[in-house]
């Protein structure tokens, strides 16, 4: 009888020790950015709603991007290109997104004008996707492939990197359902 009130105490023990680590497994996590992401600009991310870290990341990339207000002007040309669906439906990409401070640094004319020619406007954006997820160890002395052909690189270290030597990433390793996302303070131009 000592021996069963034993066996159950024992049990009654392991079940109390187990509960408390299902729980937590089964709780959302609590910070996105416990992921490891990084940069200046992550604090202007939505703190919640899904233009937050913790709800871009249950969308797929176009999607996701749609709802990050600092997203609206790269959303608006991935539109007009015709690519939602295309980047919607990759998986395991990584996006260099212009932020709409990076778009405000071409002369509204030529914004325009390449707004108005689709061919263009599609090159321009494939050169900011490559088709593998890129980690923050990948970013030093990096070069990728992008879905344009030409490639890209990236360098810097601690939390520091500018993709092409001339667009710094402002807030990195964001996560979406199918990609992973670094905002870039300026337009990559894919080479002629």
């Amino acid at each position: 009888m000592a021996t069963r009130s034993m066996i159950n105490m024992a049990a009654l023990a392991a079940a109390a020790l187990a509960l408390p680590v299902s729980i937590g497994l089964l709780a959302p996590a609590a910070h996105a950015d416990s992921g490891g992401t990084f940069g200046p600009a992550c604090s202007s991310v939505p703190k919640e709603g899904s233009g937050s870290l913790a709800g871009m990341a249950q969308d797929p990339v176009a999607t996701a991007a749609s709802h990050n207000p600092a997203l609206s002007t790269l959303v608006a040309a991935v539109k007009k290109a015709g690519l939602v669906d295309t980047l919607n439906n990759a998986q395991n990409i990584t996006v260099f997104a212009p932020t709409n401070d990076a778009f405000k640094k071409i002369p509204k004319a030529d914004l325009a004008k390449v707004l108005a020619n689709r061919d263009q406007l599609t090159k321009i954006l494939t050169y900011h996707v490559v088709g593998e997820k890129i980690a923050p160890n990948q970013l030093p002395k990096g070069s990728f492939k992008t879905l344009e052909g030409a490639k890209l690189t990236t360098d810097g270290s601690d939390g520091k990197y500018k993709v092409n030597g001339t667009a710094n990433i402002v807030c990195g390793n964001i996560r979406t359902s199918n990609a992973t996302v670094y905002l870039i303070d300026s337009v990559l131009m894919p080479p002629k």
